[in-house]
């Protein structure tokens, strides 16, 4: 917290209950871009669990324009009550129920944080969560305070044809002046935060869904004009997902109508409104030729959560925003499911964990860490986490591994039905599920509250005589900011011991009566446990937390012949993958090591004998196939590395990528001939899964591009009939030194230009790309017509695809790639704090790295400690610099 700053922190131990409870919410907007006028009649009355009789009424607001304010039918004066910059307090209100009129003016025009009401491509739209509502008028803003809502919009009819809010349209009319206006009404309570509205000329794609118990629900989704033909994608997922969640977890969607609406300016990716949910238009617009399978299955996934926040979130919500993974990781986890459901398991989970790895893990081993529920904060939207969303879904996993899937659902149905309609806490869901299932899950609630990511040190040891094999674990989380000393946490361990013919072997703990054939799984609990496997005629290679079972690093002792053995062999295949993965980063960090004592990357032997015996074997599932044959990335290798040294992971992965595609050549012709997708496109796992293979041969192919690679690399972006293809080719072609490079990125421009979601994808390509040059090709890219500082989608495309996804170009050595992202922190800090902030996050690791590069990174943080004014960066900052004096 920097000195003098006037944000204090908010603490969980200083929640108090609303002192104030809300029945009913009318709303009447007279919508303008310029000047809306927002009437707010609420009708309030005393809490009494608050336990404060005669408490001021608090509302919250933030920059708005108070016109009028009434309490029960009179005027007040400024002299019976007090505003500034947050805060509208009216001190003395009646002992029992009471009504406030509050007359406020916003101007969404001017409103760039795209908090609250704001304008996006001709549209007016909204988002609340966290605190966006105290941006629309004087409210009572807080996840603990459920009311019922009746909106009535008003607009010109010419510019808003269309008038949405959240729950059922109930009637509406023309105004004078050529206005119109129509008036919505939600049933069902809800805090402020899942509000909504939309103003604009829109397009209306319809689908009906007939739900388990047979009531028909219309189901709408909104884009403009010339995304009409882009809506199909999303709105299957979305009855795929409702039907999932029926079989499920019997949930059923309980109103008449869904609407779905494309936003261009979005800080998030969606928001689950009730009834109205608001899309990132990236994960809701697709056709083959403009998005790539990757795009479908994020839009399967995205459009599959906000819909199941609808009983995960909307009908039961958090209490506080502390409270926030009970919502988000609890939603997160059911996503994942419907991921696994809808293709590959085991690639679901592998890109499930992937995410956590490469965001999460790192966060939890910086001056970021937090827990998944933190303590405090300054600026909630900084909690916005992979710690909360990931960390928090793999803690759900783990409750619903240890308490099997019927006792998970059980407790899941004890949930919903003795909370619904109610603002609720972390405690309340676990105790739930203790309840249905008579566990005690005490110790499960340290995953809440301690941050840091555990470290499993496994040893074996086998008697051939006795016909033992002895496994000792122990268990230990690194400090972390503000908690030095770690408590254990139980950790479900799943493991097989796999013998040499490559089958599991049984497994029977010293005392058991008979053996389990397959999977296990061990409920560790203590520092140190100890167990012991019988009657085993052979020493098995341990498979360790199988299918990941916990968000924890595993520390064995494993051979180059083990890992090869469980890689091609494992019953599990994710720990099949893990097993490569770990093979691979072995060896990359070992020639990092090489390079950094000033020697020169190699193709390690053992890599190069892994994936020659892969490109051997029978691509049973090509998705799988073509994750194991792709190296682990430069930032997730450089998680381990005692001092990151970004130049020698990237002469490193260089090395064996361009030693793999040159060693190799003949296997990946094959490999792409092979497995390339012929006829139309579908989006289907096992066409998903061959071009998948077929581009990851593509990429080593032209990793060392010769003659005839660089003339197919062309003929595929040319000739494609869909995005992922062209894409793939347009990928290695911008990632390669040769005269095709710019001739494939003018041409996919020269074809796209109009098309803002594709050119993204230009965008984003050209700033990921390792060759040099890399500040300077930003600093063009934000020079050119299709960049704008001011939507959210560009500046992830340019300055986070640079930041995040391209380690040697941002971390080059004369420090400019961190001026330039420290430039655009500042510059957008004050239009966008939210999307400032999230930017900060690749400077807060900067004492991991070298000396040179950890001083250009200090640097920074300290410029942007001195200029920048939001609270949303001041927090990131200052928790990156820890305790250094402001």
């Amino acid at each position: 917290m920097r000195e003098g700053s006037p944000h204090a922190p908010v603490r969980l131990t200083d929640y108090q209950p609303p002192a104030y409870l809300l029945d009913t919410v009318d709303l009447h907007f007279q919508l303008d871009p310029g000047r809306t006028r927002v009437r707010a009649e609420m009708a309030l009355r005393p809490n009494p669990a608050a336990g404060e009789p005669g408490a001021p009424l608090v509302l919250h607001g933030q920059e708005l324009e108070l016109l009028r304010l009434e309490l029960d039918g009179e005027p007040l004066t400024r002299a019976v009550y007090s505003v500034d910059a947050e805060r509208l307090v009216i001190p003395e209100v009646p002992d029992g129920a009471f009504t406030v009129v509050v007359e406020t003016a916003t101007r969404p025009e001017a409103n760039t944080a795209l908090e609250g009401l704001y304008t996006s491509g001709g549209k007016l739209c909204t988002q609340c969560e966290p605190e966006g509502f105290r941006r629309i008028t004087y409210f009572p803003d807080r996840p603990d305070v459920l009311a019922r809502y009746t909106v009535t919009l008003e607009a010109d009819r010419a510019s808003y044809p269309v008038l949405l809010a959240n729950g059922n349209r109930v009637a509406a009319g023309e105004g004078e002046e050529g206005r119109h206006w129509v008036r919505w009404e939600d049933p069902f309570p809800k805090p402020s935060y899942l509000f909504a509205l939309v103003a604009g000329d829109l397009t209306c794609c319809t689908d009906r869904f007939t739900t388990a118990s047979g009531r028909e629900v219309d189901l709408h989704l909104y884009t403009e004009a010339h995304n009409a033909d882009r809506g199909d994608h999303a709105l299957a997922s979305l009855k795929q997902a409702m039907r999932w969640d029926e079989e499920a977890y019997g949930r059923e969607y309980d109103l008449d109508l869904y609407q779905v609406v494309a936003v261009d300016d979005f800080n998030m990716g969606a928001m689950e409104n009730k009834g109205l949910n608001l899309f990132n238009s990236q994960f809701v617009l697709a056709r083959p030729d403009t998005a790539t399978d990757a795009d479908y299955t994020n839009i399967q996934a995205v459009v599959g959560h906000e819909y199941f926040h609808n009983w995960t979130g909307n009908r039961i919500t958090c209490r506080d925003w502390f409270q926030l993974s009970l919502k988000e990781g609890l939603t997160v986890f059911r996503e994942q499911q419907f991921a696994a459901a809808m293709g590959s398991e085991a690639v679901a989970r592998i890109d499930s964990v992937d995410r956590l790895r490469g965001a999460q893990f790192p966060e939890d081993a910086g001056p970021t860490a937090h827990p998944v529920r933190p303590s405090e904060y300054v600026e909630i939207n900084n909690f916005y986490t992979p710690t909360v969303y990931e960390k928090g879904a793999e803690v759900v996993r783990m409750l619903h591994n240890a308490l099997g899937p019927e006792g998970f659902r059980a407790g899941c149905d004890r949930y919903f039905e003795r909370f619904d309609g109610q603002a609720v806490t972390v405690e309340d869901f676990l105790t739930a599920l203790e309840e249905a299932n008579d566990r005690d899950l005490r110790q499960f609630r340290r995953w809440y509250t301690q941050a840091g990511t555990p470290q499993l040190e496994v040893r074996s040891s086998f008697d051939a005589e006795a016909g033992t094999f002895d496994l000792c674990v122990r268990q230990h989380t690194p400090a972390t900011p503000g908690q030095p000393a770690k408590e254990p946490v139980p950790i479900p361990l799943a493991l097989g011991l796999v013998g040499a013919d490559g089958h599991d072997l049984p497994m029977q703990l010293e005392g058991e009566e008979a053996a389990i054939h397959g999977s296990r799984v061990l409920l560790l609990r203590y520092e140190e446990e100890r167990f012991r496997f019988t009657g085993l005629t052979e020493e098995p290679v341990p498979s360790l937390l199988r299918g990941f079972s916990a968000p924890a690093e595993v520390d064995y002792p494993y051979s180059d012949a083990e890992l090869a053995h469980l890689a091609g062999h494992d019953s599990d295949l994710f720990n099949r993958w893990e097993a490569g993965q770990r093979l691979a980063r072995t060896h990359l960090l070992a020639q990092a090591d090489a390079v950094r004592s000033g020697g020169e990357a190699r193709l390690p032997g053992p890599l190069h004998q892994a994936i020659s015996r892969l490109l051997e074997a029978p691509a049973d599932d090509a998705a799988l196939m073509a994750r194991a044959l792709t190296l682990p990335d430069e930032g997730q290798l450089a998680e381990y590395m005692e001092t990151i040294d970004p130049d020698a992971l990237h002469a490193a992965r260089e090395a064996a990528r361009t030693g793999l595609a040159r060693e190799l050549r003949e296997g990946w012709w094959s490999l792409r001939e092979q497995f390339r997708d012929a006829g139309p496109y579908r989006f289907e796992p096992e066409a998903v899964g061959r071009r998948a293979l077929a581009n990851t041969a593509l990429g080593y192919l032209m990793a060392e591009p010769d003659e005839a690679a660089r003339e197919a690399c062309m003929e595929q972006f040319r000739e494609a009939d869909n995005m992922t293809d062209q894409l793939a080719a347009l990928r290695a072609l911008a990632a390669s030194d040769i005269p095709e490079r710019q001739e494939a990125l003018e041409a996919f421009y020269e074809r796209w230009q109009d098309d803002p979601l594709v050119v993204d994808k230009w965008l984003a390509i050209q700033a990921a790309s390792p060759l040099p040059g890399g500040v300077e090709r930003v600093q063009a890219l934000m020079d050119h017509p299709a960049f704008s500082l001011t939507n959210p989608n560009k500046v992830r495309a340019v300055i986070g695809a640079f930041a995040m996804r391209n380690p040697v170009q941002f971390h080059r050595p004369d420090g400019a790639g961190y001026r330039l992202l420290a430039d655009l922190v500042l510059e957008l800090d004050g239009r966008n704090p939210q999307i400032a902030a999230r930017l900060v996050k690749p400077l807060t690791r900067w004492r991991r790295f070298v000396p040179e590069r950890e001083a250009a990174m200090h640097a920074e943080l300290e410029r942007l400690r001195e200029r920048a004014g939001s609270p949303d960066v001041g927090e990131m900052v200052d928790r990156a610099l820890g305790d250094e004096e402001a």
